[in-house]
């Protein structure tokens, strides 16, 4: 079969966050991805500037520039356009796409709100279109893993779940000039909509979505100081963006989740208290309990991947704790570590399986951005 044709959108020489060169190209180029895949075109803000990518990270000749998102969509030889852009313009830049009819992979956040996300995924269901998102922690081998736990029925059904997570490796009150606009709320790229929204969707993957719940959240440092990194400028900025969320509520009942079970979830952006860990997440059911913890942080969809994410079971019988193996697949380990759940995403979506394993579409991406609007927006809700 031929490859699948790609365009990237964000592929740049000169971007401040580098997501499509890490998340999105290390599988991209690849011996496996390029069996299965074919960048033939990059959109950039302008033809100049995709020129320039397309040179810096050797993309060959026959790679093609644009600079409108107009005349991407209306090349034929695109099967799959993928937007890595910031997320204030991926409804811009993905929407002529979907009109034209192609499939689409669009990072997560979908859009800044979700109005136009869910705007988007209507226009991808009238176009029959095809479409990815890359809620990419669905396809973790460290989540899944707690999903057949679970589904071995050795802990019971879940009575309750508690998570405590804080971002270790963002400043109390100081933030870079490239991430300012996380204190720009209405923006929709923010440490609640990315970090945390990461994190919630993959707990939420595993013990399904609440049935009612209660949201708490407290702007702790509003008075931020934005740093340039290359010339040590510095300028104060008001954030309106909350820094602490609690998250309080009951789960709806499955299989695997008894009436009435709780749901409690501690987000703080920033570090914890030293030799705290940043994450971790426990599963209390009626025969056992499940524990989840990593020393990078909530972030098992990219930067927890390169380190070991301890599982561990107790037994409430004997008393006794287990540790849980999980591996990634050799292919997987060859890759960067934030483009293995990414590109895990791209083989599903080559084989016809990304919805059945993964459930990664815009319709599922709207079910969260309606959650984290009404924690952010509660008035309006």
């Amino acid at each position: 079969m031929a490859p699948i044709t790609v365009a990237l959108i964000g592929l740049s020489q000169s971007a401040k966050t580098s997501w499509a060169s890490e998340g999105h190209l290390p599988y991209l180029l690849s011996d496996r991805g390029r069996q299965r895949y074919q960048i033939k075109a990059l959109l950039n803000s302008s033809v100049e500037a995709g020129k320039k990518a397309i040179e810096s990270y050797n993309l060959g000749p026959d790679t093609k520039a644009y600079g409108a998102p107009q005349d991407l969509a209306a090349d034929p030889d695109i099967d799959l356009v993928v937007n890595a852009t910031r997320v204030d313009v991926h409804y811009d830049t993905i929407k002529p796409s979907i009109e034209a009819g192609k499939a689409v992979f669009i990072e997560y956040p979908v859009a800044e709100n979700t109005q136009r996300s869910r705007e988007l995924a209507d226009l991808a269901k009238q176009k029959d279109v095809p479409n990815i998102v890359g809620l990419q922690a669905r396809v973790a081998p460290a989540v899944l893993k707690v999903k057949e736990i679970l589904a071995s029925g050795e802990i019971g059904k879940v009575l309750s779940s508690s998570v405590q997570a804080y971002s270790p490796f963002s400043g109390r009150d100081s933030i870079s000039e490239g991430l300012a606009y996380f204190l720009d709320k209405k923006v929709g790229g923010n440490p609640v909509i990315i970090a945390f929204g990461h994190m919630i969707d993959f707990v939420h993957f595993v013990l399904g979505e609440y049935s009612s719940s209660h949201a708490h959240t407290q702007i702790q440092h509003p008075k931020q100081t934005v740093i340039n990194k290359e010339t040590g400028e510095k300028r104060p900025f008001t954030s309106d963006v909350p820094d602490l969320v609690s998250l309080h509520g009951t789960l709806e009942t499955s299989p695997y989740v008894e009436e009435g079970a709780s749901l409690i979830v501690n987000f703080r952006n920033g570090p914890p208290f030293p030799v705290t860990l940043p994450f971790v997440w426990t599963i209390n059911g009626e025969k056992g309990e499940i524990r989840i913890s990593s020393e990078r942080g909530p972030f098992l969809q990219s930067e927890a991947s390169a380190y070991d994410i301890p599982i561990q079971v107790e037994d409430f019988s004997t008393g006794q704790v287990r540790d849980i193996e999980w591996h990634w697949e050799d292919w997987q380990e060859a890759l960067l570590p934030r483009s293995r759940n990414i590109a895990r995403l791209y083989d599903l979506y080559a084989a016809g399986r990304w919805k059945a394993e993964s459930r990664c579409t815009l319709e599922s991406a709207v079910v969260r951005h309606k959650q984290l609007d009404a924690i952010l927006y509660p008035k309006e809700s």
